[in-house]
């Protein structure tokens, strides 16, 4: 099993966790927004950053631009790699140990809608964002990005 520096959650004994290469996208709006995936038709919400896996004919690059476009409707641009961690977790009743790049990413258009009926695009503050998602990985990736920002 491939690990990365950083691996985030708990596995559970018994179970064979599938590796998925992915790539997620950090995306403000100005100073105090960032935007995130609400995942589900109603409350509870799960919510991510936007990406997701990496298709056998992709680079982390297309795979990431094509997630926006689907789930937030968002065009973007990646414009460095901030960061690579791994995160255990069960999709669907499926074990994956999700082997995910994150980068910092500038918005082109945002004039879509996304593909995915049960995703919306959300702009959330930062520090409620880092709260809000999921996963550990994209807390960690969200509080490393602010710390970058501020120079710290």
């Amino acid at each position: 099993m491939t690990r990365f520096a950083l691996q985030f959650g708990q596995t559970q004994a018994g179970l064979t966790y599938v590796e998925r290469l992915s790539a997620y996208g950090l995306c403000a709006r100005g100073e105090s927004q960032l935007a995130l995936v609400q995942i589900g038709k109603k409350e509870p919400y799960d919510y991510d950053l936007p990406g997701g896996g990496i298709e056998a004919d992709e680079d982390e690059a297309a795979a990431l631009m094509r997630e926006f476009i689907e789930e937030t409707g968002l065009t973007v641009w990646p414009t460095r790699v901030l960061g690579r961690a791994g995160q255990f977790w069960i999709n669907r009743g499926e074990p994956r140990n999700s082997l995910c790049t994150f980068y910092v990413v500038e918005l082109s258009a945002d004039d879509g809608t996304p593909s995915e009926a049960d995703h919306e695009l959300v702009w959330m503050h930062p520090s409620e964002a880092v709260l809000r998602v999921r996963h550990e990985a994209h807390a960690w990736a969200i509080l490393h990005w602010l710390r970058a920002r501020r120079g710290v």
